[in-house]
């Protein structure tokens, strides 16, 4: 009896091993290669970014120089009499343009050659105020009578429909940013958004804001730029009727002198010239440049003497002024 012959198998074939080593391969080549792209891409968008916001500053740093140049043209072209009021060139806010029709007009046709391709994007809008149109807190520190020196305030805080309590509560936190004893206290605002650290809720600063400014030197209101909410809590003597009918006998001809207004509304005393005038020396300058998906906002403060307008300060990242 005959046994069977044994078969024996082959081994099995390192085909499938191989295979799968060379796919492992390949997409650790490729999640490599991804990575480093990702990292290349990643540093050409913050270089392109920089390049805007810096290119973004040195424009608006050139506005703010354009800014300086209309205010003191105004006060060369009113050298004699000076008077600032809402018809002047420096009042007009800039909307939004194209940056290149600034640059490269001529005869009236834009042109904009190869070399400013980078600025066919840019939009440039901005504005200047006159904050002598608002209630002057630093007022409040400079005068001796205490319920006198607030009256303006809290009429104004009463015709916003605000408490008229926090004009006590910010008279107090002002003297207390400003005094030289030891101790903690708060820091003193430049900005009324800024009023936040003396107490103030944030949403009650910026009710507040398009009517009361905090400036370096007690100022006097410009009844040229002061709404009627500003010229009637500044002044016991007007009613608020005489302070809307001010407002609009203005826009028909600007008020050269505070005996114009006096006469124009018929009172038996004239304005007080300690807390009122019709031109004003401190401004506001906002500026904003859209460069491509950059978008950069500036703030700045001007004091003007004469012909000589000073950047007091810069914040960046501003928001607009209130119109």
């Amino acid at each position: 009896m005959t046994r069977p012959a044994l078969s024996i198998k082959p081994p099995p074939r390192q085909g499938g091993a191989a295979l799968l080593a060379a796919m492992l391969t390949v997409t650790l080549v490729a999640t490599f290669a991804a990575a480093a792209l990702w990292q290349q891409w990643r540093s050409v968008e913050i270089e392109t970014a920089e390049r805007n916001r810096v290119q973004a500053s040195w424009i608006l740093l050139g506005a703010l120089d354009w800014s300086r140049v209309v205010l003191a043209e105004d006060a060369r072209s009113d050298k004699g009499q000076p008077v600032d009021h809402l018809a002047e060139p420096w009042a007009v806010p800039l909307q939004e343009a194209r940056l290149s029709t600034f640059l490269a007009a001529q005869n009236n046709v834009s042109q904009v050659d190869d070399g400013m391709a980078d600025v066919q994007e840019a939009f440039l809008s901005g504005r200047i105020v006159d904050l002598q149109s608002r209630l002057n807190l630093r007022n409040l520190l400079n005068a001796p009578d205490e319920p006198q020196t607030l009256a303006p305030l809290t009429r104004l805080l009463g015709r916003l429909g605000l408490p008229p309590a926090y004009g006590q509560q910010i008279l107090l936190a002002l003297r207390q940013a400003t005094s030289a004893s030891e101790g903690a206290q708060p820091l003193m605002p430049r900005t009324m958004r800024q009023l936040g650290w003396l107490g103030m809720p944030p949403a009650m600063a910026v009710r507040l804001e398009p009517y009361v400014a905090l400036l370096p030197t007690p100022t006097p209101v410009n009844i040229n730029t002061a709404s009627a909410e500003v010229i009637w809590a500044s002044t016991d003597e007007l009613s608020w009727a005489q302070a809307n009918q001010l407002v609009q006998l203005r826009a028909a001809s600007p008020l050269r002198t505070l005996a114009d207004a006096t006469r124009l509304l018929g009172l038996p005393n004239p304005l007080s010239a300690t807390g009122f005038s019709v031109f004003s020396n401190y401004f506001e300058t906002w500026g904003q440049l859209r460069l491509g998906e950059v978008i950069v906002s500036e703030r700045s403060v001007l004091r003007r003497n004469g012909m000589t307008v000073n950047t007091l300060w810069r914040e960046r990242g501003a928001p607009p002024p209130p119109a």
